[in-house]
């Protein structure tokens, strides 16, 4: 995503998912039509964090390039700049890839 004037509010980050392998091990060639939505992705913006019930802000952990995996049904699709990308709450994700 290159530069976009998208900003996620709160605690919602921005994901651009990772194309999953399209031959298996084996080396067989997986058509498009059976394969599942990736489940991984790499951040590409992030909100300012939610706010506890004082009302303090709570910074979000993740940062901008971090590879994350994420629930198959998480998020919300959406076309930024002719880019298919998921805007999700950080609690939807499950974890950083090192």
């Amino acid at each position: 995503m290159a530069k976009s004037k998208f900003r996620p509010l709160h605690d919602r980050v921005v994901v651009k998912r990772i194309d999953a392998e399209e031959k298996t091990k084996g080396g067989i060639i997986i058509p498009d039509s059976a394969k599942e939505k990736p489940s991984q992705g790499e951040i590409v913006a992030v909100g300012p964090g939610g706010r506890d019930e004082a009302g303090k802000l709570t910074p979000i952990d993740l940062k901008v390039g971090d590879r994350v995996l994420f629930g198959k049904w998480s998020g919300t699709e959406v076309k930024i700049d002719n880019e298919d990308l998921l805007i999700m709450k950080e609690s939807d994700i499950m974890g950083v890839l090192s």
